[in-house]
């Protein structure tokens, strides 16, 4: 029988069925069913499913391997399909796409972000380019809602093949340590042991937060949703804050020997902050945080690993996050403590320049407000491409013993001085060069430094300049014409 000949009390009965036989066939595998996901990432009783009833009526399959719907997290609207692989083994087909595009067609409209639970065996083969068309349809739908909606992709089964390059579309990726795997490739062809696993993929950077239990991306994605704005009309996100935005920071700077981590806990609002993509490059560290009651992104370099250089993948991986930030008016705080960029063959046989223009681009095209302190060391490149004046900071600080200079103490001495290495130490030659080329008073004098400030003021400092640049909007104020003086 088909579903047109059926009542909608028939099937309901036949809809709860099957939720009951995925619910069981999941909790054998210590798992939650699609619905079940949906239930524990929403606000208890407020899912909706949509097209609850879709279904080839050709055939005798099951009901389309996704559930589709809207409900809230902490009151806010939000979109979310999941795919079963309990039911028809989430078995991805034109149906299918056709559901999640309908979904993605609502979120837009009404602008609100899109949660996509991934886990699927694959595409139903005997469709053949017909399932290659669905998957295209759903990767347009992805693109034409990117920088418009927030989209969150959980990946806690199978991603293969077109579906992983899916949810590498998404501007957030989390999955589930030993469950999850992401991979294009047939995984028979794949020889590495780790290939393909959720593991690889958090180190290789498809992944930007790995949970151990299904149970912790649940609230790590209606974190991820609080921190971000519903659409980019928005505006930032404000929250109470109770903590004080005078707090001293009581940190000391010295060269290399300190955790970038502990100063993003000293600075954000209750010492708390959600780090992404934090195996992926760590030398450079990217978070969503609250700073005086305002939502941003932090960016920072991780000084005590490489030195907090600017090597390809941190470039990649910062360009990304301030890119996404300014889609969404997150303002952008950049803390920096770098020895500059790595002198490596390897490096320079691969795109190097490539990746570090990606990020000098981010910064110089993105609106959304911009704050930089310059903790440490500032060294070349690095100054330029961490969120300096030059490539579009609304402020910059530095702390009164950061140092900032064409090229670090060390590569001066070795090579503008080594003449003098016989009557000095190079430690006494790099010291005085250094207190003579890179003090930031230097940099203030010709205008790439706003202040210089004590590091127990770097709180405050940034709290106010987001303060004051609350109101600010992208490029020039739209306006009919200027006013005629008389």
């Amino acid at each position: 029988m088909d579903n047109t000949a059926k009542t909608a009390a028939e099937l309901k009965a036949e809809l709860a069925k099957k939720d009951a036989q995925s619910a069981s066939a999941a909790a054998k595998d210590k798992a939650l069913s699609a619905r079940q996901t949906i239930a524990s990432v929403l606000d208890e009783g407020t899912f909706v499913e949509i097209g609850a009833y879709v279904k080839r009526d050709f055939d005798e399959r099951d009901y389309e391997g996704v559930i589709c719907g809207y409900g809230a997290i902490d009151a806010r609207l939000v979109f979310v399909f999941a795919q079963d692989f309990y039911r028809m083994k989430g078995a991805f087909d034109e149906v299918q796409a056709k559901k999640i595009c309908d979904l993605y067609a609502l979120a837009v409209k009404n602008g609100a972000p899109v949660i996509g639970v991934f886990n699927s065996a694959g595409a139903v083969l005997s469709e053949g380019v017909d399932a290659l068309g669905a998957y295209g349809k759903v990767m347009r739908a992805v693109s034409d809602a990117s920088g418009i909606i927030p989209q969150i992709a959980y990946v806690n089964g199978v991603c293969a093949g077109s579906a992983a390059v899916i949810a590498s579309m998404f501007d957030i990726t989390v999955a589930v340590k030993d469950k999850a795997s992401l991979y294009v490739s047939p995984i028979s062809t794949l020889k590495a042991k780790d290939a393909g696993t959720a593991e690889s993929s958090f180190a290789n950077g498809l992944v930007d937060k790995l949970y151990a239990t299904d149970a912790e991306p649940l609230g790590g994605i209606r974190a991820l949703v609080n921190y971000l704005p519903q659409n980019n009309m928005e505006g930032t996100v404000t929250e109470l804050c109770t903590d004080d935005l005078n707090r001293a920071v009581d940190l000391a700077f010295a060269d290399g020997d300190y955790d970038m981590k502990a100063v993003l806990a000293a600075v954000c609002d209750g010492g708390s902050y959600l780090e992404l993509s934090e195996n992926y490059a760590p030398e450079a560290v990217s978070a969503l945080a609250s700073v005086g009651g305002t939502v941003c992104g932090i960016v920072a370099n991780q000084p005590k690993e490489n030195g907090g250089r600017l090597t390809p993948n941190a470039a990649r991986k910062l360009a990304k996050f301030v890119s996404m930030c300014d889609a969404f008016g997150i303002p952008v705080v950049t803390l920096v403590d770098s020895d500059g960029v790595t002198a490596s063959d390897s490096y320079e046989n691969a795109p190097y320049a490539a990746e570090l223009a990606k990020l000098a681009y981010a910064y110089s095209t993105a609106e959304t407000a911009k704050v930089t302190v310059v903790l440490g060391r500032a060294y070349g490149s690095a100054f330029v491409l961490m969120g300096s004046k030059s490539v579009g900071a609304d402020i910059a600080f530095a702390l009164d013993t950061a140092k900032i200079s064409i090229l670090s103490p060390k590569a001066a001495v070795a090579f503008l001085e080594n003449e003098k290495v016989a009557k000095k130490s190079r430690d006494e030659l790099e010291t005085e060069w250094a207190a003579e080329n890179a003090a930031p008073v230097k940099a203030a004098v010709h205008g790439e430094i706003d202040d210089v400030i004590a590091a127990s003021e770097v709180r405050m400092r940034i709290c106010a300049a987001l303060s004051m640049l609350a109101s600010k909007c992208g490029g020039a104020p739209a306006r009919k014409h200027a006013n005629l003086p008389l």
